[in-house]
């Protein structure tokens, strides 16, 4: 459902633009509109399903830091099979989550100008990403944070972690730990869907095969050129 709903909106905002920007030159910000359409439809969506993130070892959200430790402890207590399950379920509560974003990436490809556009065409490998990601990752946190924290009791994740803790702080002379995981999860996610989208971008920037239709071959044209 997600991916049919992400396409959708998507094509209805490229729609708006023509092959043209009204004086006969390529359309620039509408090539760029696709392309990002193309991460986001072919790529982001990916992470919306289950082992998204826990099989994907290039967005897959490991412990933090100070939970290392705790992962470490409980494994040496015989406890492997709850520390196994206290990192999956971190990575199912941001799947769940990423299903909010496109909402939020249709308004900030809509709102991308043509000096953005034109800088982002003639940019690195990532720039178009870059801009989205500057773009949109207020607004992306925002809609993240309470998605990951109903998503946590969703997924059984606020359970598992809570017998985790308490099953952490209860092994003798360990330092107590009590950590956000709430906020820590939707960086992490937020991070995998950038990540993703870069992947399509630099796709369609070094191979022309994924240029596939008319637009992207005629923008992405000009960048080969760098004029």
């Amino acid at each position: 459902m997600f991916s049919l709903f992400g396409c959708a909106e998507m094509q209805q905002v490229m729609n708006q633009f023509p092959q043209t920007d009204g004086t006969g030159l390529v359309d620039i910000s509408g090539g760029l509109k696709e392309a990002l359409n193309n991460g986001i439809s072919k790529q982001v969506t990916k992470l919306t399903t289950t082992d998204g993130f826990y099989r994907n070892e290039a967005v897959k959200i490991l412990l933090p830091e100070e939970l290392r430790k705790v992962d470490a402890g409980l494994r040496s207590v015989g406890l492997s099979s709850l520390a196994d399950e206290g990192l999956k379920v971190l990575n199912r509560a941001a799947e769940d989550a990423v299903k909010e974003a496109t909402p939020i990436f249709v308004d900030a490809v809509k709102n991308m100008s043509f000096a953005d556009a034109r800088g982002i065409l003639m940019g690195d490998d990532s720039s178009a990403t870059n801009y989205l990601q500057n773009s949109t990752s207020t607004a992306l946190y925002g809609k993240f944070n309470p998605v990951i924290k109903n998503s946590f009791t969703k997924v059984g994740a606020d359970k598992v972690w809570a017998n985790i803790i308490t099953k952490y702080n209860s092994i003798p002379l360990v330092n107590k730990v009590n950590p956000d995981l709430t906020d820590y999860v939707t960086n992490q996610a937020m991070n995998g869907v950038f990540k993703m989208v870069a992947v399509e971008e630099k796709n369609i920037r070094t191979n022309l095969s994924s240029r596939t239709s008319v637009l992207l071959q005629r923008v992405f044209s000009l960048q080969d050129k760098k004029i």
